[in-house]
């Protein structure tokens, strides 16, 4: 190896540390290869706790020469996203990220999504952090623009229009339903509006509105000004910035070996949307490092780069930096940290909301057997508990002023849901909005089986019940629990300021808001509010469609089962035509034609 650096050039490129078995540990950019790489071998007095970790593990190393520092930058990203060094701070999975495709290469243009991104003439606009967040953009676009969205042999071979334009969400011209040129300026409109430049989307809608009704083209007309009432909608939502043109605020929050990214995008003055993602091997990096590598890996692939870009911190060379981003644009890319004003208290915002972003990914982590360890034992020891809380019980009442009242009951078995185990309950003796007697009968009918001769869920003892609630409720449950004889630990958890109260201790305990063993109470908590909520919703749904349905001459139970099974609700049935309730098993057409009328 000594022969290898004394070779290395005085040039920019981009250098691959190796262990012995000629696995890619990491990989850096350097203006000067040989003072770069040189400075690793040297004393390790003055390297990182992290870099004296890998360079104990570097046997070999290559290197490329690039002629330039800015190709350099582009180099490192493709490799990084290529090998997934574990010693480089990367973007989880970055190569799997979705792009929104306008196909401009195409006769008749259509948008749909893509993980590809190609030099062939079409618009992309991503990546986006996850294809669900990028289809609710699509779904979007396809309610205010109507792109086809079939593909191109399908629109070769049609004969007539398909269902997407007797929905009006699509312009039908597989069968010339309207002209190229038409189809041309509502394709540049959707690129305008995901551009964020939705005022001239607008004067250019107005515009063909103006067009079409001097024409005498009314129905087309309609269907615009429906358009731009919807684009104004859109508008209306955006919250407005002191930002002018465009802007994307970058912003993270570090947790371990993670830093959660978030990136706020700013057109015109408004905030068009955001887009989080997922840094990992951040662990010992400081703040300015995992900066840059996020700038250099998403920007490296992005289709659009603004004007501007605020940042959190500072990148290793803005000046370089600046300059690589302002060739891949094509025009000027400022960098700015922001001190004061405006544009810092946007930083921070977004700041915070990373921060929270990546503690409820946290949260959807708890699954990983360790972790659910780690979250139990912090929560025995936080509250004290007698034993190791291997089975948790959680509880919880749904009603609207003791309508349809329901309890919960879900079961978590080692910090995992035991589904099986779940239980509902719909309240019987208590009339009226009393939570606390609601609570008390489900407790009682649950723990009433507990000493039977039934095995399974009824005879396991739980180690801890939750409750969802406050004090009141917890003196509820443990009133109950006391003439029951049930020894059982009991805490209840309250929603708004997530204070936990147990009672063994005279104030509310309040587990910071990064403790596993909050996330982990909070996800119990929160598992039985949607099980009773969802029992809840059912009920009411079916007393609402029982009560509409009694009153008409020849619907019994079996009829409104019938047409609970096949419309789910009233507003569903209301919209259905005579022939579609006629269809339903047990059905004539003249009551069909009844219930029509009734509803």
């Amino acid at each position: 190896m000594d022969q290898q650096l004394g070779a290395l050039p005085a040039r920019p490129g981009v250098y691959l540390f190796k262990d012995e078995k000629d696995n890619i540990l990491y990989v850096g950019k350097a203006a000067s290869l040989c003072h770069r790489v040189l400075s690793y071998f040297g004393s390790h007095n003055n390297l990182s706790d992290k870099t004296r970790r890998l360079m104990a593990q570097v046997r070999d190393f290559d290197f490329y020469i690039t002629n330039s520092e800015q190709e350099a930058i582009l180099l490192e990203s493709s490799l990084i996203k290529r090998y997934r060094p574990r010693y480089n701070v990367r973007l989880k999975d970055d190569k799997s990220y979705p792009y929104l495709k306008v196909s401009l290469n195409e006769d008749w243009p259509r948008a749909y999504v893509t993980r590809r991104m190609e030099r062939d003439g079409a618009r992309y606009f991503g990546p986006f952090s996850s294809a669900g967040a990028l289809r609710k953009t699509l779904s979007l676009l396809k309610t205010l623009f109507p792109l086809r969205q079939c593909r191109e042999t399908v629109i070769r071979n049609r004969s007539r229009p398909c269902l997407e334009y007797d929905i009006h969400r699509c312009l039908g011209p597989c069968v010339g339903k309207v002209s190229r040129e038409e189809y041309r300026r509502v394709a540049r409109e959707a690129i305008l509006f995901l551009e964020g430049r939705q005022d001239k989307v607008l004067k250019e809608l107005r515009r063909s509105m103006t067009r079409a009704a001097d024409n005498l083209e009314f129905e087309k007309a309609a269907r615009i000004r429906d358009q731009i009432e919807a684009v104004e909608r859109v508008i209306e939502e955006q919250s407005v910035v002191s930002l002018e043109g465009e802007a994307d605020i970058v912003a993270f929050a570090q947790s371990g070996d993670h830093a959660g990214v978030m990136v706020l995008f700013v057109r015109q003055g408004k905030i068009v949307g955001r887009d989080n993602f997922v840094l990992s091997g951040a662990q010992d990096e400081g703040p300015e490092q995992i900066m840059t590598s996020f700038v250099q890996q998403y920007y490296g692939s992005a289709s659009n780069i603004p004007g501007l870009i605020l940042l959190q911190y500072p990148l290793d060379n803005m000046k370089l930096m600046s300059e690589w981003l302002t060739t891949k644009r094509g025009r000027k890319v400022g960098l700015r940290v922001p001190r004061r004003g405006a544009p810092k208290r946007l930083v921070e915002m977004v700041e915070a909301n990373a921060r929270e972003n990546l503690e409820q990914s946290r949260i959807r982590s708890l699954s990983e057997g360790e972790i659910l360890k780690q979250a139990l034992c912090q929560l025995e020891q936080e509250l004290t508990l007698p034993r190791f809380p291997e089975r948790v019980e959680c509880y919880d009442i749904s009603n609207i002023q003791g309508a349809h009242a329901v309890g919960s009951m879900v079961v978590f078995e080692n910090g995992s849901p035991k589904k099986s185990h779940y239980r509902l309950f719909r309240i019987k003796s208590v009339v009226g909005a009393d939570d606390y007697a609601m609570l008390q009968e489900v407790l009682r009918r649950r723990f009433r089986r507990s000493g039977g001769p039934e095995q399974g869920i009824w005879s396991s003892k739980p180690d801890l019940v939750v409750i969802d609630g406050g004090r009141g409720q917890l003196n509820a449950a443990l009133e109950v629990m006391e003439v029951m004889g049930i020894a059982v630990p009991c805490i209840s958890i309250a929603k708004e300021h997530e204070d936990i109260f147990v009672p063994w201790m005279p104030s509310p305990v309040r587990l910071p808001r990064q403790s596993l063993a909050l996330y982990l109470v909070q996800r119990v908590r929160d598992e039985a509010h949607r099980f009773a909520l969802g029992y809840y919703r059912r009920l009411h749904r079916r007393e609402s469609l029982n009560s509409s349905l009694d009153e008409i001459p020849g619907v019994g139970d079996k009829r409104k089962s019938a047409l609970l099974r096949r419309f789910g609700s009233v507003g569903a049935i209301r919209q259905a035509k005579v022939s579609e309730l006629a269809e339903v098993e047990g059905m004539t057409r003249s009551v069909a034609r009844k219930i029509k009328e009734h509803i």
